[in-house]
């Protein structure tokens, strides 16, 4: 049984202040990703595509994105990134300003559906979000992932 944390590299948690706008928000969420070469640049730029076009497909809940493209689109391995935002940035007038960002590379369509579910998991407690809103450095965010 693979826990979420498998899924994570430490690195690719990370607290910032704010971000501009949605798009350096998206930038900030796959920055790690994209340094370890998980995805390719085009990755980036297909989410802000479909972005601009469909609007935040990627809208968990309240407050909660999953930035997250096709395979094809530039995903080279599986993998997870966490990125809190202390200001929230609004991805669309009708959603609450999004403050945390998990950021989804996946390579195929199956690999990815046992963090999808380790996710949803976290996700459905309102508690837990609580936690990980006012986390307040990534080791906080880290204890709370490795309990799942």
């Amino acid at each position: 049984m693979s826990s979420l944390m498998d899924f994570f590299d430490s690195e690719s948690i990370a607290i910032y202040p704010s971000a501009e706008d949605w798009s350096q928000a998206v930038d900030l969420s796959m920055r790690n990703l994209l340094q370890r070469k998980y995805i390719t640049a085009d990755y980036i730029q297909s989410i802000k595509d479909t972005t601009t076009e469909i609007g935040p497909y990627y809208l968990l809940a309240p407050g909660i994105a999953m930035p997250h493209a096709r395979p094809e689109c530039g995903a080279l391995k599986t993998a997870l990134s966490f990125t809190l935002l202390r200001e929230g940035v609004s991805f669309e007038a009708e959603s609450p300003p999004v403050r945390l960002l998990i950021g989804l590379a996946a390579k195929d369509s199956d690999s990815h559906i046992e963090a999808i579910q380790a996710l949803s998991e976290m996700l459905c407690e309102d508690e837990v979000i609580d936690e990980l809103l006012n986390a307040n450095n990534p080791e906080e965010l880290i204890n709370i992932i490795q309990r799942y």
